[in-house]
C-alpha cells in the first residue's frame, strides 16, 4: 500500500455513496491509493497516470476483509465485482484488464482532490496579508471622501439586489431548489442570492439560460452529482465537469435529457 496522505472534501458525508457500506469502501480504498503523483508511477512496466490504481479482484478482496464477532471476513469476488460495475456506471470509476491485474482510473479526480482551489484561496489570503508599511500608513492618511468612497464600493455596504418573481434567473434558482429537494431535506434559501450566482453562472460563465436549465435536471437526478450539487455555487464550481459527462453519456447512449413532465420550468423562455 502507498504511503503519504490524499484529501477528500467533506461532501462526501451527504453523497448517496456514503449509505453503502460495501461500495463506499471499495470506492475510497480505490481512490486512497490511487495515484497522487501528477508525473504518474511506473509498475510492472505499466506507467500509471495520477488517479490511477492498478490491483487484481483477489487482492481487493483481501485488502478489505473485515472483522465480525471475532473472524475475519471477505466480501465475494461476485459481490466486489457488482459493486465496481455500479461505479462504472455511475461514472465514478473506469476499468482496464492488463496482465498484472485491473487498471482503475478515478474519474474526476482533481476535482476530488480540489488541491488548486484551496492552494487559490490561500494564495490570495497571503497576498491580501502582505501590504506594506508604507502602503497601510497611505491608507490611514486617506481622506474623508476617500474613505466614504470606499465605504460605498463595499461589497457588505452595496444594496442587494432583488430579484423579480418572473425573472428567469430567480426561476431557475427555484427550479433548483426544488430539484434538490426531492432527494435532499434543505432549508429553504435566500432565492435572491441563488438567483444571483445563476445570474453570474449565465453572464460571466457565457452559458445560455437553457444550458442552466438541462445542467440542473441532470445533475438533480444523477446518482452521483445529486449529492453534490446541493446551491448553485456548487452547480457552477462544477459546471465543466458534469457538462463533460453529461455530453459523453449522451454520445454513448444517444439519449436526450429526460424530460420529467413538469411545467415548473416549461415557461422560462429559454
Amino acid at each position: 500500500m502507498s504511503k503519504g496522505a490524499f484529501q477528500t472534501s467533506r461532501e462526501i458525508f451527504e453523497n448517496p455513496i456514503w449509505t453503502d457500506v460495501v461500495k463506499f469502501r471499495i470506492f475510497f480504498y480505490i481512490y486512497g491509493n490511487a495515484v497522487f503523483a501528477k508525473e504518474g508511477v511506473t509498475i510492472a512496466g505499466i506507467h500509471l497516470k495520477r488517479g490511477q490504481y492498478l490491483r487484481s479482484y483477489r487482492n481487493l478482496q483481501n485488502d478489505l476483509a473485515y472483522m465480525e464477532k471475532r473472524a475475519f471476513k471477505q466480501y465475494s469476488l461476485h459481490t466486489i465485482k457488482n459493486k465496481i460495475d455500479q461505479l462504472v456506471k455511475e461514472g465514478r470509476i473506469k476499468i482496464e484488464s492488463t496482465d498484472y491485474g485491473t487498471l482503475f482510473t478515478v474519474l474526476n479526480y482533481e476535482e476530488y482532490q480540489g488541491f488548486e482551489r484551496y492552494e487559490k484561496n490561500l494564495s490570495e489570503q497571503q497576498r491580501n496579508s502582505n501590504g506594506t508599511a508604507s502602503e497601510q500608513q497611505r491608507n490611514n492618511n486617506k481622506n474623508d471622501k476617500n474613505v466614504k468612497n470606499d465605504k460605498n464600493n463595499n461589497p457588505r455596504n452595496r444594496k442587494k439586489r432583488v430579484y423579480d418573481d418572473n425573472d428567469p434567473n430567480k426561476k431557475l434558482a427555484i427550479l433548483l431548489f426544488k430539484s434538490i429537494s426531492k432527494n435532499q431535506n434543505i432549508k429553504e434559501p435566500d432565492f435572491d442570492k441563488w438567483a444571483n450566482t445563476i445570474r453570474l453562472t449565465i453572464e460571466a460563465d457565457k452559458r445560455t439560460g437553457k444550458e442552466v436549465q438541462d445542467m440542473i435536471v441532470w445533475a438533480t437526478s444523477h446518482d452521483f452529482w445529486a449529492g453534490v450539487v446541493l446551491s448553485p455555487s456548487s452547480l457552477r464550481r462544477n459546471f465543466n465537469t458534469m457538462q463533460a459527462q453529461m455530453n459523453s453519456r449522451k454520445n454513448t447512449t444517444g439519449n436526450k435529457l429526460q424530460n420529467t413532465g413538469s411545467d415548473e420550468y416549461d415557461d422560462l423562455g429559454f
